[in-house]
């Protein structure tokens, strides 16, 4: 009888995201307020360069700042956004980023919480969004991929079928 150990078996890489020592536990999120707007404009910014968001000019967060919740920083700092537009019983949810250095910190998916409450105090019925991503964050918090007919006529119709975005749901 052998008493040697198992063969090691090589496991696949996988990269580990250590999250910021500014957890998204330190980070207050709150609605916007117009003198964030162009704030708004400048952590947008750097996503719509690369086409994840669509461009928007500052009068559009000027004029929709309370559309917006923001995660702020300790020192001040605003680190992401979300905008929440409301349709008749349902919510749109629109120019969503963190910074991409708070990315895999946990702010996104505070933001993402904080329209859920959002959402469910207005009584809307449900969410949808479009990306161009992955969305793997708007996945794992209950959405799914549904066509733009399900979705406020208006928005849907706002989409630019260039982009390749997928619509996504989520009921609340």
């Amino acid at each position: 009888m052998t008493t040697a150990p198992p063969p090691l078996v090589a496991l696949p890489r996988t990269r580990l995201r250590i999250p910021h020592p500014s957890t998204a536990a330190a980070f207050t999120v709150r609605p916007a307020r117009r003198d964030d707007a162009p704030t708004l404009a400048a952590l947008s910014r750097p996503f719509v360069r690369t086409g994840a968001l669509r461009e928007r000019p500052l009068s559009l967060y000027l004029a929709h700042a309370a559309d917006f919740l923001v995660a702020q920083a300790p020192d001040g700092a605003l680190e992401g956004c979300l905008g929440l537009r409301v349709h008749p019983a349902a919510g749109v949810l629109y120019n969503f980023c963190v910074a991409p250095h708070r990315q895999g910190s946990g702010v996104g998916a505070r933001l993402l919480q904080a329209a859920f409450s959002r959402a469910r105090n207005r009584s809307l019925t449900a969410l949808f969004t479009a990306t161009t991503g992955s969305g793997r964050l708007f996945l794992r918090h209950g959405f799914a991929p549904v066509g733009p007919a399900l979705a406020p006529a208006a928005w849907a119709r706002s989409l630019d079928p260039a982009r390749g975005a997928r619509v996504l749901a989520c009921p609340l």
